[in-house]
């Protein structure tokens, strides 16, 4: 650790410096298995000179920096295995433009998306991505979240417009732009989104709204199989329904969520649905919709109060603290993985019976619309560790490469996936190393992390 340049930060930060050992404990994050590196120091930023002063001292002195915001994301993104400084974003959280005509807002990267979507109400318009938790949308556009809404409203990757980046040098890069399209030069913005802080540091971001739907219909619906369950989502999208959030359930993940959010569901798989469109369409979306549900075997209860529909997607935002109750004393182990739509089914069915043959408790929840599902491992302390837990993990990865998917839809590299990035990529890995090394030539900018 370069005490000279620790110092100088502590002179020029005084009460937003932080090196005591709690404080610094708060600002690491791994999955489990990856040890847990706390910063050497951790730094508060509220304007983009900050981060620029930080990151133009590391990169004089070599010492790595650590953006976050939220601290939400769960592969060791904010982990900090070689020591150095962590930024945090948090206190960057000014909405400084709400642009109604061009349905964009531009804000600093600590704003939480439900900061953003309290900003915006009685203006006609939301902020659509939802990945479940209150991140920072900084976060978001870093690690290229998406969630409940993507299947219609779209992920972080259409989602952000422009931004301001910061280099690993100190310098500012402005990508993007207000405009909706551009034919000019190479696509720099969707090269950041996504990167992890590997690239740059996020100082500001400008993002897309949407207007508030006229109506919205929710509802769930039971199958006998997730086969058909699946089944329905394909035939739903492509008669073109105006489906908001379909998000699939299996037994073992209804059962949790019956018992910790009484919701008194058939214990069969589930579909949670909403609908969004104008009140004169939606009759015959809700008929259309139901007839797809009937055709393939299911039962379907569909509503428009508010109440309820906010009581199906707590249970649903909850799923988490839901299975922990139900498989007492165990600690999730999440993962998840995505594939086209059309081997979603056959990736979940295979799934499920490797989940059976090994004997594990692993409740499926998935965003059914674009393919993507999520497991949670319930294990007990160690188990994760165990040549069992992990040849599971490993099939799981290849299962979804060999239908054609990814090894991540939405929780990103970090470290606790950089195992399988050359599985994934192949050559392709070797072109990310070479665009980090350009771009980050001492390696200062979230060092040890996806590549």
């Amino acid at each position: 650790m370069n005490m000279s340049a620790i110092e100088k930060l502590r002179e020029k930060f005084e009460n937003r410096f932080h090196t005591e050992q709690t404080f610094r404990e708060k600002y690491c994050q791994a999955p489990t298995g990856i040890a847990l590196n706390p910063p050497d120091v951790v730094v508060t930023v509220r304007n983009e000179q900050d981060i620029v002063d930080i990151v133009t001292l590391c990169s004089r002195t070599g010492l790595p920096v650590i953006p976050c915001g939220a601290r939400t994301s769960i592969e060791g993104q904010i982990n900090a295995p070689q020591g150095g400084v962590s930024i945090d974003c948090s206190e960057m959280n000014a909405i400084t433009d709400i642009n109604i005509e061009d349905m964009t807002a531009t804000i600093q990267p600590g704003v939480t998306r439900e900061q953003l979507n309290d900003a915006l109400q009685n203006t006609g318009l939301f902020f659509s991505v939802d990945p479940g938790a209150n991140a920072s949308i900084g976060g978001m556009a870093a690690t290229r979240a998406s969630g409940t809404n993507s299947v219609r409203y779209g992920t972080m990757a259409t989602n952000v417009q422009a931004a301001r980046l910061i280099m690993a040098d100190g310098s500012v890069a402005k990508v993007g732009s207000r405009a909706v399209k551009s034919a000019m030069g190479l696509d720099l913005l969707s090269l950041a989104i996504g990167s992890e802080g590997t690239l740059g540091i996020f100082s500001e971001l400008t993002v897309n709204l949407h207007p508030v739907p006229e109506m919205i219909i929710s509802g769930v619906c039971a199958f006998d199989s997730v086969r058909n369950a699946v089944k329905t989502v394909t035939s739903a999208l492509k008669s073109g329904l105006p489906i908001a959030r379909i998000e699939l359930l299996n037994i073992p993940a209804v059962r949790a969520c019956n018992a910790y959010s009484s919701l008194g569901l058939p214990k069969k798989p589930h579909l949670f649905v909403e609908l969004h469109s104008n009140m004169l369409s939606m009759a015959g979306n809700v008929a259309l919709f139901t007839e797809h549900v009937h055709k393939h075997g299911g039962d379907v209860q569909l509503s428009e109060d508010p109440a309820e529909r906010e009581i199906l997607w707590i249970a649903r935002h909850d799923a988490w603290w839901a299975f922990h109750a139900f498989y007492e004393g165990c600690q999730g182990i999440p993962t998840d993985v995505c594939v086209p739509l059309s081997r979603l089914s056959a990736c979940i069915a295979a799934t499920e019976k490797d989940i059976a043959e090994t004997g594990l408790n692993a409740p499926l929840i998935g965003h059914v619309g674009d393919g993507n599902f999520h497991l949670l491992l319930m294990l007990h302390e160690g188990e994760e560790e165990t040549s069992r837990i992990q040849e599971f993990l490993n099939r799981l990865a290849e299962r979804a490469l060999s239908y054609g998917g990814t090894i991540s839809g939405e929780h990103g590299v970090g470290q606790g996936k950089i195992k399988w990035m050359s599985a994934q990529h192949e050559t392709a890995l070797e072109l990310m190393k070479a665009i980090k090394s350009a771009l980050d030539p001492l390696n200062i900018l979230n060092p040890a992390k996806m590549y």
